[in-house]
C-alpha cells in the first residue's frame, strides 16, 4: 500500500507528458435519465471550503440542473454520516443522505454493517486497488497529508514539530480541527502526534497520540474547540492540526486577514485517504450514481485538485497529460510530503478504536 501512494505522490513532480488517451466516458443516458427523474441527491459533511467542494456541488448542479442538492450538516464527522445512514434506513425524506464521504477506517465499517450499495464508476480500473473495496462498496477519492495552520497576527513563532506546541509560549492557542470522538481528521490527528513519538502506527500510535494530548491538556495549551477558519481568524484557536487541502483552501479565503503559515511538521507527517460510498438506503440511487460518475471524471478530480486535494486518479491523468501544470504549481513543495507516511487500513482501524475509546479518561477534554 504504502508503495504505491508513493507513487502517487512523487506524480506530483513529475512532468506531465500530453496523450490523447481518454478514459472518462460519459454516463448512460438511461443513468441520467433516471437520475433526472428522481430530481434530487442529498449529500452529508460536505463543506464547501474542504477539498473544494463548493465548486465540485457548482459543477454538478451546472452539468445537471435538473437534479437539486441538498446539503445535511455540512460540518458532521465521518462517524455522523454513519449514524446519518443508520438512523434514516426507513426514512425517504430530505434527512435520509444518498452519498458519504468519510475517512478510509469507516468505508470498511459502512459496509460490514450493511449500510452501502456497491456501485464501481466507468472510470474504477484508474482508481488504485489498494484504496477500494473490491466488490464496489467504497472507494478512495482523494488524499492529504495533517499539517499545521497558524494565526501569524497572534502567534509570533510558528511552530514546526508536535514537540513545539507543549511549549508555554502556545498556552490556549491549540486546536484540532474536528471532535477526536467521531471525526475521522481529528482522530488522524493524534495519530500524527504518535508518529512523531516514534511510535509505531496502529494501537501504539494511538495511545501515545493520546499521552501527547494528555499533555498539552494539562499545559493548557490545547483548546478544547472544533477548529475552523473563523476559530483561526477570531484567536480562539491561533493553531489549528487540518488537513494540507482545508489549510491551504482557508488560507485563500482568508486572503491575508489574518495572515497565516501552513507548515507539514518535521515528524509524524501523515497521510490520510477519504472514501465514497453510496447509502444502501439512498431514496436517490441513481443520483448517487450519477454523482459519483461526476467526482471520478476528468472534471471532478481536476476540481477536488484545485482544492489542493490529490485525487484518487491523480496517476492516470498525470500520465494522459490531463492535469494543468498550474494546478501543480499551486500544490506545497514535494519535500514537505517525502516523509508522508500512509498507514494501512488495519493501522488506520486500532488507531481508530484506541482514540475514540481512550480521548475522555486519557485526554479529558471535551471537544465541541
Amino acid at each position: 500500500m504504502i508503495t504505491n501512494f508513493r507513487r502517487m505522490l512523487s506524480l506530483t513532480t513529475a512532468v506531465v507528458v500530453a496523450s490523447s488517451a481518454v478514459a472518462y466516458a460519459e454516463p448512460s443516458a438511461e443513468l441520467i435519465e433516471a437520475a433526472k427523474k428522481e430530481g434530487m441527491l442529498t449529500t452529508i459533511a460536505l463543506p464547501h471550503d474542504w477539498c473544494g467542494y463548493g465548486a465540485v456541488i457548482d459543477g454538478f448542479k451546472k452539468k445537471y440542473p435538473e437534479i437539486s442538492v441538498n446539503e445535511l450538516n455540512p460540518d458532521a464527522g465521518s462517524a455522523d454520516e454513519v449514524e446519518a445512514i443508520k438512523a434514516n434506513k426507513d426514512n425517504k425524506g430530505p434527512q435520509a443522505p444518498d452519498v458519504i464521504d468519510v475517512g478510509l477506517a469507516f468505508g470498511p465499517q459502512a459496509k460490514a454493517e450493511g449500510l452501502l450499495q456497491p456501485y464501481k464508476v466507468s472510470t474504477w480500473d484508474e482508481i488504485p486497488d489498494t484504496i477500494k473495496d473490491a466488490e464496489g462498496y467504497w472507494y478512495g477519492d482523494y488524499y492529504g497529508v495533517m499539517s499545521f495552520i497558524v494565526n501569524k497576527d497572534i502567534v509570533k513563532e510558528t511552530p514546526k514539530d508536535w514537540a513545539d506546541l507543549l511549549k508555554p509560549e502556545y498556552a490556549g492557542q491549540f486546536a484540532l480541527a474536528g471532535d477526536p470522538r467521531a471525526s475521522n481528521q481529528a482522530i488522524l490527528g493524534v495519530l500524527a502526534a504518535g508518529l512523531a513519538s516514534g511510535a509505531k502506527a496502529g494501537k501504539e500510535a494511538g495511545e501515545a497520540g493520546l499521552k501527547y494530548f494528555a499533555e498539552v491538556n494539562k499545559a493548557g495549551n490545547f483548546v478544547p474547540v472544533i477548529g475552523k477558519s473563523g476559530t483561526l481568524a477570531q484567536g480562539s484557536t491561533p493553531i489549528v492540526v487540518a488537513w494540507d487541502y482545508n489549510a491551504l483552501s482557508w488560507k485563500d479565503t482568508l486572503a491575508g486577514n489574518p495572515p497565516v503559515d501552513v507548515v507539514v511538521p518535521e515528524s509524524g507527517v501523515l497521510a490520510g485517504v477519504y472514501v465514497q460510498g453510496i447509502s444502501a438506503y439512498a431514496p436517490h440511487p441513481n443520483a448517487a450514481k450519477l454523482w459519483m460518475e461526476y467526482l471520478y471524471s476528468d472534471e471532478g478530480q481536476t476540481a477536488w485538485l484545485a482544492g489542493y486535494c490529490h485525487p484518487a486518479r491523480f496517476n492516470a491523468m498525470s500520465k494522459a497529460g490531463k492535469i494543468p501544470q498550474a494546478l501543480l504549481d499551486k500544490l506545497p513543495p514535494a519535500a514537505s510530503y517525502e516523509k508522508a507516511y500512509f498507514p494501512t487500513l488495519e493501522e488506520v482501524d486500532a488507531n481508530k478504536a484506541a482514540v475514540t475509546a481512550g480521548w475522555d479518561k486519557v485526554v479529558g477534554a471535551n471537544v465541541q
